[in-house]
């Protein structure tokens, strides 16, 4: 630190960095606050499987994701319908009829705790809808669970 002791005239060429600080603190603090809202949909507690196929179109703004955290809850992305199986099969319509062919499909994220019964109901209302690529989205199960 510097101490201004009068002898010398005209400005100084210390750095002060407290401002730079303050300003990198405050973004900081709004990046860990904002990120988390940033995923997409609810989050799930989803199913672990030996080998999951990987698809980074999943994590894509433009994708079609639909949660089911419990039998009574469906999402379609961010937005909840409560006992709503027909608006959300509307909402996947709505959301994929202009998307080419090759991009038109729907990925499923369930709840180990979801009854098979509502898993199948969902998949019944998509493909209702024309809609036959679907993918059911899984988790790697763990080395060290894989070894044990």
């Amino acid at each position: 630190m510097a101490m201004d002791t009068g002898s010398k005239k005209g400005p100084r060429g210390d750095i002060n960095v407290t401002p730079l600080v303050d300003v990198v603190l405050v973004l900081l603090i709004i990046f860990m606050v904002i990120t988390p809202m940033l995923q997409a949909g609810v989050t799930v507690n989803i199913p672990e499987a030996m080998n999951p196929l990987e698809d980074p179109a999943i994590d894509k703004e433009s994708s079609v994701v639909i949660s089911l955290p419990n039998d009574a809850e469906i999402w379609v992305g961010r937005d909840p319908y409560i006992d709503n199986l027909k608006g959300a099969a509307e909402e996947v319509d709505n959301r994929l009829k202009d998307k080419p062919l090759e991009q038109q499909i729907v990925y499923i994220k369930t709840d180990q705790n979801v009854s098979y019964g509502k898993l199948v109901e969902v998949i019944n209302a998509v493909r209702d809808k024309g809609y036959d690529r679907i993918g059911l989205v899984t988790e790697k199960i763990k080395e060290k669970k894989a070894a044990a």
